[in-house]
């Protein structure tokens, strides 16, 4: 979530790859994908899931965020996911039988260990993906806000001068044939 800290409406939703990534979208995508595993996959309801599990839900419609939905909405639609996760992580074992209805038939059957081990790889490679969209709106990078987890004393000049460097190394090994002749 710190990725959106200090974005206008704009930025937050902007889609910088040719698939229309975007940190919005990021995150309400992420917030579906908790209400859905944490919720209806172990027989929790979650309403405002119900329309995402329809057949006639609009091709990913849970990868943007709508005009209408401001960056303040889709923060507390994730508090909300959040809500969701924390009561079934609390009241179920990690043993506890689910099934998830939109996975193939023999898939279907799992525990609630192995939807909180496939939730954690969704988040931590959509974080990725969050790092990288930062970057180029802005160019805040790293781990989190306050640690960015990157080289210390480097300056812009610096960043510059080594992101060069990669591009004539991908160049001059670029020339080469594949088996690097």
């Amino acid at each position: 979530m710190w990725k959106l800290e200090g974005l206008g409406e704009y930025d937050a939703r902007r889609p910088l790859t040719p698939t229309g990534t975007n940190l919005l979208g990021l995150l309400k995508h992420l917030a579906y994908v908790e209400m859905g595993y944490f919720g209806p996959t172990f027989g929790r309801p979650v309403p405002e899931v119900d329309p995402w599990l329809t057949d006639d839900v609009e091709l990913n419609a849970d990868m943007w965020a709508t005009a209408e939905e401001s960056l303040g909405d889709i923060l507390a639609l994730y508090h909300r996911a959040w809500a969701v996760t924390d009561a079934t992580v609390a009241e179920l074992p990690l043993d506890a039988p689910g099934s998830v209805p939109w996975w193939d038939p023999a898939r279907q059957a799992v525990t609630l260990l192995q939807i909180l081990t496939h939730v954690i790889a969704e988040t931590h490679r959509h974080a990725g993906h969050a790092d990288i969209v930062r970057e180029l709106i802005d160019g805040a990078a790293g781990l989190s806000n306050g640690n960015d987890n990157l080289p210390e004393g480097v300056d812009a000049g610096w960043w510059s001068s080594y992101r060069d460097r990669l591009e004539q190394v991908a160049r001059e090994a670029g020339g080469r044939g594949p088996d690097g002749a």
